[in-house]
C-alpha cells in the first residue's frame, strides 16, 4: 500500500475514533441523525402548517384540511421545495413562481378567497371522512 494511501486510512481510523454517536458505527449513527432530522422537519412543518391556518380557522378545522390534503398535492409540494432546494435555479424559478402567485390573488383577492376557502371546506370534509 503506498504510504499516502496508508496516511488516509489511518486518519479516518482517528476520526472514527473521535466521533461520538450512540452506535460505534459510523453508517448507523448517520442513519439515526437522518431519521431524527427528517423527523423533526415533518413535525416543524405541520406546526408551520397549523400556525398560518390557525390564524384563520379554528385548531380542529385547521387539522381537517391538513388531514385532507390529497397525495399528489404532498408529492408536488414536496418536489417543489426539494428542486428549489437544490440549485439556484431552482429556487429562483420557484420563488419567482411563488412571489408570482402571491401578487396574483392580491390582485384577484375577492375571487381568490372565496375559491380558497371553497377548497379547503372540501379537504375539511375529506378530512373528516377518513
Amino acid at each position: 500500500m503506498p504510504a499516502k494511501q496508508a496516511g488516509k486510512k489511518a486518519g479516518t481510523q482517528a476520526l472514527a475514533d473521535q466521533l461520538h454517536g450512540p452506535s460505534p458505527n459510523i453508517a448507523t449513527n448517520l442513519a439515526i441523525a437522518d431519521i431524527a432530522l427528517r423527523g423533526g422537519s415533518i413535525l416543524a412543518r405541520h406546526a408551520v402548517e397549523r400556525a398560518f391556518l390557525g390564524r384563520t380557522y379554528a385548531p380542529n378545522k385547521a387539522r381537517k384540511i391538513l388531514k385532507g390534503r390529497t397525495w399528489s398535492e404532498t408529492l408536488v409540494h414536496g418536489a417543489l421545495a426539494r428542486m428549489a432546494l437544490r440549485s439556484v435555479p431552482g429556487a429562483i424559478l420557484v420563488g419567482g413562481a411563488l412571489v408570482a402567485k402571491t401578487l396574483y390573488d392580491r390582485a384577484k383577492a375577492r375571487d381568490a378567497k372565496r375559491e380558497g376557502e371553497a377548497r379547503l371546506d372540501d379537504m375539511a370534509r375529506k378530512g373528516e371522512a377518513d
